[in-house]
């Protein structure tokens, strides 16, 4: 069974700047990994969010396990995805 895929405002903003064919292969490996997301996610060391590596890019997403839904929190390349943000 499939977990649901959720995205938040910024996620949906993040992947709108994305060149078009980049933008799909993440939203086509998202879908992938939605089968089995705590075999595909790993976990961030000191936080709640876990991610999905897509070539140079991550998605960083917090799995909610009671209602097998995947929160999509950000997309963005892996040399700027883990900078703090105020």
């Amino acid at each position: 069974m499939t977990w649901a895929i959720e995205w938040t405002d910024q996620a949906l903003r993040d992947l709108s700047g994305l060149d078009g064919p980049v933008a799909q292969r993440i939203v086509r490996k998202l879908e992938q990994s939605a089968t089995n997301p705590p075999r595909t996610f790993a976990r961030i060391v000191g936080g709640d969010e876990s991610k999905l590596r897509v070539g140079d890019y991550r998605v960083l997403a917090v799995l909610l396990h009671e209602s097998r839904t995947i929160v999509v929190e950000r997309v963005d390349h892996r040399s700027r995805i883990y900078r703090r943000r105020p």
